[in-house]
């Protein structure tokens, strides 16, 4: 009789959270718009139907999500949302499940979580993949929490899986103090590794060193090549692997940068996407060039890359020697501001909207 009573409450218990949550639900929501494409500027708040999960999604509350370069280039109409994503800028946000999709068995409603969003995260209200939902780290805030998806399953995915970057290797992680950058220095830095980074200016260096790198270099400073100094600290041999958010006239100077057998990851195009290279170097040395973008890729493959989180990173984050760099936290009503703030590199780590329309 106890067991059965225990079974009803716990039922009812569930029936009047599903009932709260579908009251207070609204029907519409306050959100970012790109209605044309250009500066900060053209970004306005607009008003959009409540998005409706599919089988495999929860709907989210969102509290908070964090800006990245590719917003900046969707924004300025170079990087269109993949077939089926929101338009609505934003690629990761932390959150409240406030309603599942029919196939939704290990999410609850009230659940925190955050999430690797293909966009939609500028809004109060997102979807997400329910696999890619997951739990905050403990001792982090929800604000923290927004910072981690993008930069830390970008730099898990491209470092790790497919720069098979081996504990007590050297590292070269271009840009520094971005979010990738603070991401990249840190967890390398875990792993036992010699980590060289590039930044502009002596206070961004700083930085760099402040979180960990051994080496930052100027890139600012005209009588310094990046190259010509990682084979002088390296006595000619170089480094194991590259992260690349330059592309254009770096490949060839990567290419020398590189020790035997190393890989360069190419995941950005800031200085553009072509290169004159020559080969030679690659094959003498027996180099791998290799690049992705993880918004495209399908949800298996993001959830393979939050299991290596989760088994890997997450320890590291919940005991505090790893965190997410945050820059600044704005209201989302500031958001053509972090746009400014992010295209002008001011930032050191990662730039937040709270969602507080």
């Amino acid at each position: 009789m106890n067991s059965l009573l225990r079974i009803i409450n716990r039922n009812n218990h569930n029936i009047n959270n599903a009932i709260r949550y579908f009251i207070t639900l609204p029907t519409t929501m306050k959100c970012i718009e790109i209605p044309k494409y250009g500066p900060p500027e053209v970004m306005t708040i607009g008003t959009r139907p409540l998005p409706v999960p599919k089988d495999n999604e929860v709907l989210l509350k969102v509290t908070a999500t964090g800006i990245n370069r590719p917003d900046c280039i969707q924004r300025a109409g170079m990087y269109p949302p993949p077939k089926g994503a929101s338009d609505i800028p934003g690629l990761e946000c932390s959150g409240e499940v406030v309603q599942l999709g029919k196939n939704v068995k290990d999410l609850k409603l009230g659940d925190k979580v955050i999430s690797l969003l293909s966009g939609g995260g500028y809004a109060e209200y997102c979807t997400a993949d329910a696999p890619l939902c997951l739990p905050v780290p403990k001792g982090l805030s929800m604000i923290e929490a927004a910072g981690i998806c993008e930069t830390y399953f970008t730099v898990y995915s491209n470092i790790f899986m497919r720069g098979k970057l081996g504990h007590n290797e050297k590292v070269l992680i271009h840009g520094g103090t971005s979010g990738i950058g603070t991401t990249a220095i840190q967890l390398c830095k875990s792993w036992g590794c010699e980590v060289f980074t590039t930044s502009d200016g002596k206070d961004k260096c700083k930085s760099c060193i402040d979180l960990g790198a051994d080496h930052a270099i100027d890139y600012t400073d005209k009588n310094i090549k990046f190259e010509d100094y990682i084979l002088e600290k390296t006595k000619n041999r170089g480094v194991d692997v590259i992260l690349d958010i330059v592309c254009g006239e770096y490949v060839q100077r990567n290419i020398k940068s590189l020790n035997e057998d190393g890989r360069l990851i190419i995941i950005a195009l800031l200085g553009g996407p072509k290169a004159n290279v020559s080969f030679t170097k690659l094959m003498l040395k027996r180099l791998t060039i290799t690049g992705s973008t993880i918004r495209v890729r399908d949800v298996a493959y993001k959830r393979t890359v939050a299991d290596g989180l989760i088994q890997n990173i997450y320890p590291l984050l919940e005991s505090g020697k790893v965190k997410p760099i945050i820059y600044k936290e704005l209201n989302v009503k500031d958001v053509v501001e972090a746009h400014r703030m992010m295209e002008a590199n001011e930032h050191v780590g990662k730039i937040i909207l709270n969602i507080k329309f």
